[in-house]
């Protein structure tokens, strides 16, 4: 009686089990259409938003936008396949529906949103920078210690050349955030040095003679045009500036300051015009010179009055010094 029991058990359980296997074979049989035309789906919508990729990349090649319609061309793509992934999955699994997956997607996204908050910000900047353009393609910018050539702008970082050959990958978020300095915005540029000249020189001509030199020299654009003013009362020069205008490349900028320099040198010597080496003027406290003038007024070292003290020299002053010494080391020594 117990095997008999026992066998009836075994043979349910076969029984359950077969009829588990069936179901599944018929399920799967039944779902493979489905998932034949899933997978149609979803492939048909990644071609469709490859195309659409490859028309944008097309349609800007060449131009300011270039890396606008790539990035755009990008976001269309991936729009299109995620759409395509939705539709698919819909198809495959009727039971589920759309409003479930668009809900699942919302909360997928703000725990994403919050994993990858860097990432999202400078996605967000770099799709903001590409629609503004504060700088496009082939710009020289500066930005904090980054000073170069402006070579992708991707979703995600800002990629610069650096003018001694190094690239930098620099966040779209901080860029967006933080000043950035444009230089070749406008097209042209202006640079400035400054020329000491000697106390003694006219410094009227001298600056006359700066702003013909700056008009003769290769580069130097004639509008705006040249200029050279007087900007400080140095220690030992008056301080004349030139400012010249050049094409905005850096590689322009710096030969024509090279030419700028050299000729201002060639010529302050041609007309004579001191270039002075900065000086230093020891003063004792009653030195004076015949040619300092009204003594009888105060100046540096000496008091005022009718009877001011007699000239004293440097060397004077010196040569008596070693008798003085001498005299005193006398009446050390006694």
């Amino acid at each position: 009686m117990q095997d008999t029991d026992l066998q009836a058990a075994v043979d349910a359980e076969i029984s359950t089990a077969w009829a588990t296997i069936d179901q599944m074979i018929d399920w799967s049989i039944s779902f493979l259409p489905k998932l034949a035309i899933g997978v149609v789906v979803f492939i048909l919508f990644w071609l469709i938003g490859k195309g659409v990729r490859m028309a944008a990349r097309r349609g800007t090649a060449g131009g300011a936008g270039r890396n606008v319609g790539l990035v755009l061309g990008r976001l269309a793509q991936w729009g299109l396949t995620l759409l395509g992934l939705l539709v698919a999955v819909t198809i495959m699994f009727p039971s589920v529906r759309p409003v479930d997956l668009f809900s699942l997607l919302g909360i997928s996204s703000v725990a994403i949103g919050f994993a990858f908050k860097d990432i999202l910000q400078n996605f967000l900047a770099g799709i903001l920078i590409l629609l503004r353009q504060p700088f496009r393609l082939g710009d020289q910018i500066v930005f904090k210690d980054f000073e170069g050539t402006v070579e992708e702008i991707e979703t995600r970082t800002t990629i610069i050349k650096t003018y001694d050959g190094r690239r930098a990958y620099v966040p779209n978020g901080e860029i967006f955030t933080n000043a950035v300095i444009v230089n070749t915005a406008y097209g042209i540029r202006r640079s400035q040095c400054d020329i000491g000249i000697g106390y003694g020189d006219d410094s009227r001509q001298a600056a006359a003679a700066i702003v013909e030199t700056l008009r003769t020299v290769k580069g130097v654009l004639r509008d705006p045009p040249p200029e050279a003013i007087a900007v400080a009362l140095a220690d030992s020069s008056v301080n004349i500036r030139a400012m010249w205008w050049t094409d905005a490349r850096q590689h322009e900028v710096l030969r024509v300051q090279h030419d700028v320099i050299m000729a201002i040198k060639d010529r302050m010597g041609e007309s004579g015009i001191d270039l002075p080496f900065p000086t230093s003027v020891v003063l004792f406290h009653d030195q004076t010179e015949e040619t300092d003038g009204d003594r009888t007024r105060q100046r540096e070292g000496w008091p005022s009055g009718p009877k001011p003290p007699a000239p004293r020299t440097i060397a004077g002053t010196l040569a008596r010094q070693p008798a003085a010494d001498g005299k005193a080391d006398g009446k050390d020594a006694g």
